[in-house]
């Protein structure tokens, strides 16, 4: 194992100082639970970044309140049956956690920890009702002195601005998009795009995350976090176009039909630009458009396929230079710290744009409601002393893991390493702890543990079991706070933690994990349902926050399609989803302006809304004839203004996308086709 960086020491550092602060604090003004205080400020400082520490200080402090208040209403009142405790415990726990995983950002902490705060404090208490307000006040109290040392000392203390990791991973992102925008301009293999596909969107979809914490950062990069949200909207913006212009040069290129010299020229100058990383001046831009025009075939009733294709390729390119230049501008921009696209970026911020999966958060939300009930079943029916405990921990890790496909794992590993703590906790509890008789000499002999597993905790390699041995340790250290540091009494706890941990382990197992195939299958039906939702609504426009979620989907898919499995390799592309629906927005939006082909192009998106609200995987036929006969009927329709063309263009990008391996569109359909427009 590697020595520990400067970083990684002092985020250590940082850690213990805010945890010795609270527990100092704690014992000179006498709170009941010193420890506790102590190992909140451990929990809150799961990332080394002051930024995420202070967003998750205030959102767990909301928390701890809120279940306070939910311990304190349910306890007293039913305490006189532990039938009805136990099910209004789960249905609290289940229900918080329910709402915490419909929101996917740091806010998602105010319900998650209300949830098992609850059950933090209610169930120790169910044999001392009356005393449950004083209890859930010190605890209140134990824990905001936690959070709120371990906010101040990591915002004073040298304080690490997540500004420099969110503007390195911009900076990848778009060397990213650049790198995928040049291979695809050149004709690279399908490999590489693959690759470079799959890097923007763990890019894009890990920025965004990250990305969340910056209004509550040390650093200036607050001030600019709009600016910030609207140049991922555009980084999101181009990903569909970029597929697309590679579906359409792969499209010519398979029926046999070499791009042009001046095409490739064409093609070749704009990779050049793009590779370059130069922002463009206004002639430049202009001498692209030009060059781009001269290319794009002019809309004709009798246009072969191949040529449609190539207006689309046309356009598609047009969208590629404007959206790639408009990145490098806000790039600009925001090292400059120029607010000027704060009207973009603050368009509907309350809507959510993420994905999100009610199904499998309500199956969390009874996996930890089920945990809960089978700890306190065990707990009633044999009078454990140490129940509470085991309900306690079935509670907490039902919570902590609930956003993964596959929970149990993390969970097992959680439990092996927190056995592994048992002689480390037994050392401390037993041996040096009751040793000591000041706070100075406690501060040492705590020092060295929490050191080193601090440290290891922000490894990605080692944080997880890092994690799991300085919990065990910190969590046993609570015994010295109420004078029960004897070894029955230590077994009797550290059992009923594992007991817990087994059984949300196991719950988890049965009841909530999913394989990456369902998995796979919930995100693109989620992508369906958007996409049968904007075929079915009139002169919708397909906004940032859809095309964000659809692209937030494609990174979770990313996440799922190992290259060893090949069933979920043979999954159709997942930027399919976002081409289809820019596609439809067009559509949409062109209704208007093409009213000899509006009937045609009406019945295409309903038969679209029709379609994605079904069951079925494939295409059918039906739909290709819907989808030739709007096209038949666009190409017969006068051109007014760039409405007729952008239709086109749309019908040709969802005949492409949705049937890429049938027949090209028939140049005689247009006779066929116009007699059926006018029969209805």
């Amino acid at each position: 194992m590697k020595l520990f960086t400067r970083d990684e020491t002092l985020f250590s550092f940082k850690c213990y100082i805010s945890a010795m602060l609270a527990l100092y604090i704690s014992y000179s003004i006498g709170l009941s639970n010193p420890f506790w205080a102590m190992m909140t400020a451990y929990v809150v400082t799961t990332q080394p970044w002051a930024g995420s520490i202070r967003s998750k200080a205030l959102y767990r402090l909301a928390g701890t309140v809120l279940g306070s208040g939910g311990a304190i209403a349910i306890i007293p009142n039913l305490n006189q049956s532990p039938l009805l405790t136990t099910v209004a415990m789960s249905l609290w726990v289940g229900g918080c956690l329910y709402i915490s995983l419909l929101d996917r950002t740091p806010r998602s902490y105010v319900f998650m920890l209300a949830g098992y705060t609850a059950a933090l404090i209610g169930f120790p208490a169910v044999d001392d009702p009356i005393g449950l307000f004083d209890k859930g006040i010190s605890r209140v109290e134990e824990i905001s002195l936690g959070i709120m040392c371990a906010a101040l000392v990591h915002t004073l203390v040298l304080p690490r601005s997540i500004a420099p990791v969110v503007i390195k991973g911009l900076d990848q992102t778009l060397a990213h998009a650049r790198t995928w925008i040049v291979s695809t301009l050149r004709c690279a293999a399908p490999e590489q795009d693959r690759q470079n596909r799959r890097k923007l969107a763990n890019d894009i979809t890990q920025l965004r995350l990250t990305a969340t914490h910056i209004p509550f950062d040390t650093s200036n990069i607050r001030w600019s976090s709009h600016l910030l949200r609207a140049l991922l909207n555009r980084i999101i913006s181009l990903t569909p176009t970029i597929s697309s212009v590679e579906d359409r040069i792969n499209a010519l290129r398979s029926a046999n039909r070499p791009l042009p010299g001046a095409t490739l020229a064409v093609m070749k100058d704009i990779s050049d630009w793009v590779e370059s990383g130069k922002q463009p001046d206004p002639g430049q831009l202009n001498a692209m458009h030009s060059a781009i025009d001269t290319l794009t075939p002019a809309i004709v009733p009798d246009m072969q396929w191949h040529t449609l294709l190539s207006a689309s390729l046309a356009t598609r390119l047009h969208e590629l230079v404007n959206t790639y230049a408009k990145c490098l501008q806000m790039r600009v921009d925001l090292d400059a710290g120029i607010q000027n696209a704060s009207g973009e970026a603050s368009t509907n911020r309350r809507k959510s744009d993420l994905h999100i999966d009610r199904g499998i958060a309500l199956q969390s939300a009874l996996a930890a409601a089920i945990a809960i009930g089978i700890c306190c079943a065990f707990w009633i029916i044999t009078a454990w002393p140490q129940g509470s405990t085991a309900a306690m921990m079935a509670a907490v890790f039902s919570c902590f893991f609930s956003t993964l496909d596959n929970p149990a794992a993390p969970m097992r590993v959680f439990l092996r390493y927190t056995i592994y703590s048992i002689p480390i906790s037994a050392f401390y509890l037993l041996v040096a702890l009751p040793s000591v008789h000041t706070f100075e000499m406690l501060a040492m002999v705590i020092f060295p543990v929490v050191f080193v597993l601090s440290a290891l905790a922000i490894r990605p390699a080692y944080a997880l079991k890092a994690m799991a041995l300085l919990f065990g340790v910190l969590g046993t250290f609570a015994l010295m706070d109420v004078n029960q540091a004897t070894l029955d009494i230590y077994l009797n706890s550290i059992t009923g933690q594992l007991a817990g941990t087994a059984v949300a382990a196991l719950v988890a197992s049965l009841c909530r994990t999913i394989s990456a195939e369902r998995a796979v299958a919930r995100i693109q039906n989620a992508n369906r349902q958007d996409l049968a939702a904007l075929a079915s609504t009139r002169r919708m426009r397909i906004t940032p926050h859809l095309t964000s979620r659809m692209l937030d989907r494609v990174g979770l898919l990313q996440t799922r399609l190992p290259a060893e499995n090949r069933k979920l390799q043979e999954t159709p592309d997942p930027l399919l989803a976002l081409r289809v629906g820019n596609d439809i927005a067009v559509l949409q939006s062109a209704l208007r302006s093409v009213p000899r082909a509006s009937h045609s192009v009406q019945r295409l998106l309903d038969y679209l809304a029709t379609f994605f609200r079904s069951p079925r995987k494939a295409p059918d036929h039906q739909l290709l004839r819907q989808l030739d006969d709007a096209l038949t009927n666009l190409l017969l329709t006068p051109a007014i203004g760039p409405s007729q063309h952008r239709a086109v263009v749309a019908v040709v990008g969802l005949r492409r996308g949705l049937f890429p391996e049938m027949a090209p569109y028939p140049v005689n359909a247009h006779i066929e086709g116009a007699d059926h427009d006018r029969r209805n």
